[in-house]
C-alpha cells in the first residue's frame, strides 16, 4: 500500500526546507507594497501580532497532525477522524488540497519561468547575445512555454530524488544563498539616491490606519497566506519530522524565519521602488497605488536597473537568482504533496510519481499560457483566494473539534515532556479551535 518514507536528518534541514516554502515570490514583491499602501510600521506592527497570533497556531496544527500520521494529508486526515462523517470530510478535503496546491503551481511556474528568463538576460548581454537578451525579456508564448517545461523539469528533479538528497539538501543550500543575496542586496540600494524615502514608507508608522479595516484584513491575509497554510504542504514536511523534535518549537522558528525574510524583503523592494522613481521609472498605477504583483517584477525593477549602467547588469544579476530562489525552494515543497500521495497511498515509484504529476502539473502551465487572458486570474482567484481559506478552515475545525485533544498532547508531549504546564498548551488549543476559524472566515468574506 505505501513506500518508505524519508524523513529530515537535522532540525536545519527542516527550517530551512519548511521556511523555503512559506518564502515564494508573494513574500518578496507581496509583502513589501502591502505595508506601502497599508500605513507602512503600522501595517507591520499589525502582521507581526497576527502572524503570530493566528498564523503559528494554524501552522501547528498541520505540524502536529503530520508527524502524528507521518503520511500524506488524505491519510493524515483520516487517522484523525472520529466518524464516517468526518472520514468522508477528510477524504473530500485531502484531495482538495492536492488539487489546489497543484493548480497553484500550474501558474507559480508560469511566474517562476519569468523569473529564470530575466536571470538569463544578463547573463545574455554580458557576453554579447543582445537577440537572445531581447527575446528573453519579451512577453511570448514560446518563451513563456520553454520556460515552464525548465522550471518544472528542475523541480522534478529535486523532488525524485526524496527527503534527504532532494528537498532537504537543496533547500540547506538554497536558503542560505537567498538570505546572502537579499541582504547585499538590501546593502547596496540603501546607498542609492531616493532610497530612504522608501525606507521611511516602509518604516515610519501612520498609527491612523491601525483601526482600518482594510488593513487589518489585509494583514491577517499577509500573515496567514505567507506561511503555505491550508494545503497540505506543513503538513507533508511535519511527517517527515523526527518523534525527538519540539513541536512548538520548530514551529516558531519556522515562523520567525518566514516574517524576517518577509520584513527584509520590504527593505529591498520600497527602497529599490523610489529610487526607480527618482530615476524616472514609473512606481504608481493608474488608481494611484504602488505597482505590485509581477508587474513590479518584470517592468519597474527591470526598468530602474537599466538605469544603472553596467553595475545594473550584476544587481539584475543577483535578484533574479533571488527570485529564482524563492520560486524553486516554493515549488518543491507544492509537488511534494500530490507526489508524496501517489508514493504513500498507490505505492507508485517516487521517481515515477515525480515526473508523472509533473508533467501533467505542466501541461495544464502550458494550457494557461495559451490562454493567459482567460485563464491566469481565474486560476489564482480560485485556488488562493477560494479555496485556500476555507481548506485552512478546514484544518482549524479538524484539530479543534475532531481530533481528541489527550491524542494531541501525547504527540506534542513526545519532543515536549513538559508541554501540558507549558504556555503554547495553555493557549494554542483555545486559540486554534475558536479564533483561528473565525479569523479565516472574516479574511474570506472580506
Amino acid at each position: 500500500m505505501s513506500a518508505p518514507r524519508g524523513e529530515f536528518t537535522s532540525r536545519f534541514g527542516f527550517l530551512m526546507a519548511a521556511s523555503g516554502s512559506a518564502v515564494g515570490l508573494g513574500n518578496i514583491w507581496g509583502f513589501p507594497t502591502n505595508a506601502a499602501s497599508n500605513g507602512g510600521a503600522a501595517f507591520l506592527f499589525t502582521y507581526l501580532i497576527l502572524a503570530f497570533a493566528l498564523a503559528y497556531p494554524a501552522l501547528m496544527a498541520e505540524l502536529i497532525i503530520g508527524r502524528h500520521a507521518r503520511a500524506n494529508a488524505v491519510t493524515a486526515l483520516k487517522s484523525i477522524s472520529s466518524g464516517r462523517g468526518s472520514t468522508m470530510l477528510a477524504v473530500f478535503i485531502g484531495f482538495s488540497g492536492i488539487i489546489t496546491v497543484s493548480l497553484i503551481l500550474s501558474f507559480y511556474a508560469i511566474v517562476s519561468g519569468w523569473m529564470m528568463a530575466f536571470f538569463l538576460d544578463p547573463i545574455a548581454r554580458l557576453i554579447g547575445l543582445d537577440g537572445f537578451s531581447q527575446w528573453l525579456t519579451e512577453d511570448a508564448v514560446l518563451r513563456n512555454s520553454i520556460f515552464v517545461v525548465l522550471f518544472m523539469m528542475l523541480t522534478v528533479v529535486i523532488i525524485s530524488a526524496g527527503v534527504k538528497d532532494g528537498i532537504e539538501k537543496w533547500a540547506s543550500r538554497l536558503m542560505p544563498s537567498l538570505v546572502i543575496i537579499l541582504v547585499l542586496l538590501i546593502i547596496y540600494v540603501l546607498t542609492l539616491p531616493g532610497a530612504m524615502d522608501g525606507l521611511r514608507a516602509y518604516l515610519v508608522p501612520d498609527f491612523s490606519r491601525i483601526a482600518d479595516p482594510g488593513l487589518l484584513v489585509d494583514a491577517m491575509g499577509q500573515a496567514f497566506f505567507s506561511l503555505s497554510l491550508g494545503v497540505g504542504t506543513m503538513l507533508i514536511y511535519g511527517s517527515y519530522i523526527g518523534k525527538d523534535e519540539n513541536l512548538p518549537t520548530v514551529g516558531s522558528l519556522v515562523a520567525l524565519l518566514d516574517v524576517g525574510i518577509a520584513v527584509l524583503a520590504g527593505m529591498l523592494i520600497l527602497p529599490a521602488m523610489y529610487v526607480a522613481l527618482g530615476n524616472g521609472v514609473e512606481i504608481y498605477d493608474a488608481a494611484g497605488g504602488l505597482i505590485a504583483g509581477p508587474r513590479l517584477i518584470v517592468s519597474v525593477l527591470p526598468a530602474l536597473f537599466n538605469t544603472m549602467g553596467f553595475m545594473g547588469i550584476f544587481v539584475a544579476l543577483a535578484f533574479f537568482s533571488l527570485m529564482t530562489i524563492a520560486s524553486l525552494t516554493s515549488s518543491i515543497s507544492m509537488l511534494e504533496v500530490p507526489v508524496a500521495y501517489g508514493v504513500e497511498y498507490h505505492g507508485t515509484e517516487r521517481r515515477t510519481a515525480a515526473a508523472v504529476i509533473g508533467a501533467a502539473i505542466t501541461l495544464i502551465a502550458l494550457i494557461i499560457v495559451f490562454n493567459f487572458d482567460l485563464l491566469f486570474d481565474l486560476v489564482v482567484t480560485y485556488t488562493t483566494e477560494k479555496s485556500q481559506p476555507l481548506l485552512g478552515f478546514a484544518f482549524c475545525i479538524f484539530v479543534g473539534w475532531i481530533w481528541s485533544r489527550n491524542d494531541i498532547l501525547a504527540e506534542i508531549k513526545q519532543g515536549c515532556s513538559g508541554a501540558e504546564s507549558g504556555l503554547f498548551w495553555r493557549i494554542w488549543p483555545f486559540y486554534v479551535k475558536f479564533i483561528c476559524p473565525v479569523a479565516i472566515l472574516v479574511v474570506y468574506f472580506q
